[in-house]
């Protein structure tokens, strides 16, 4: 009998255990879903992007919206930056795009800036950023970063008003192509022949917080 009172209670604590383990599954939130990934189609190559959708929701589908209207199709990457031939006391090393319509492009219009204060994202090697004037002011334009550039986040002096530039992603493949593209011969940081942008495709379903 007390054999049986033992098997019966090893039974009902397996029993347990095991509805207080169903139950924390039950409780544990389900992973979230995989960062959006693009890929850049160049007349010097592809590059790939991963876009941070968790840290710069706003930012990441702002450009999302460009990508989906095809707007970046026929755009260039027109613009390099060298730190080594830049008088700018705060010197960075950088490639910028725009689309057909130019680094003015209002498209959609302004976007609120997300400060790598508040995103905890910074400007190193292959992060990709928008580019803007005064604060708020970023629609299309965008760049991505070849070494690491401080001076570009939040507090950081390369605008004067030291509000840094929205950091949203980062290169996941074909960073050679983006140190290609920079080191083409320039004229005052204009690329003499702009690298062309043929295709920018989404990898990944188009993200729902998007479509809110």
């Amino acid at each position: 009998m007390a054999t049986l009172i033992r098997r019966t209670g090893a039974v009902l604590l397996s029993l347990t255990l095991l509805i207080s383990a169903t139950a924390a599954v039950a409780q544990t939130p389900p992973p979230p879903n995989p960062i959006p990934m693009v890929v850049i189609r160049t007349s010097h190559g592809d590059i790939g992007l991963g876009l941070s959708i968790y840290r710069a929701p706003v930012t990441v589908c702002n450009f999302l919206r460009y990508v989906e209207a095809g707007h970046y199709v026929g755009g260039r990457f027109f613009r390099t930056v060298v730190a080594r031939t830049n008088d700018n006391p705060n010197p960075i090393d950088v490639i910028q795009a725009a689309t057909p319509a130019g680094s003015d492009d209002a498209g959609f219009g302004p976007i609120p800036l997300e400060r790598t204060r508040d995103t905890g994202l910074t400007h190193r090697i292959g992060t990709v950023s928008m580019a803007r004037d005064g604060p708020d002011s970023a629609t299309s334009s965008f760049f991505i970063v070849v070494d690491d550039a401080p001076a570009l986040d939040f507090g950081g002096a390369r605008n004067p008003d030291g509000q840094g530039f929205a950091a949203f992603g980062f290169v996941t493949g074909g960073m050679a192509v983006v140190r290609a593209i920079q080191a083409l011969p320039a004229t005052n940081e204009v690329i003499d022949t702009p690298v062309m942008i043929l295709d920018v495709e989404l990898a990944t379903p188009f993200p729902n917080q998007c479509r809110r």
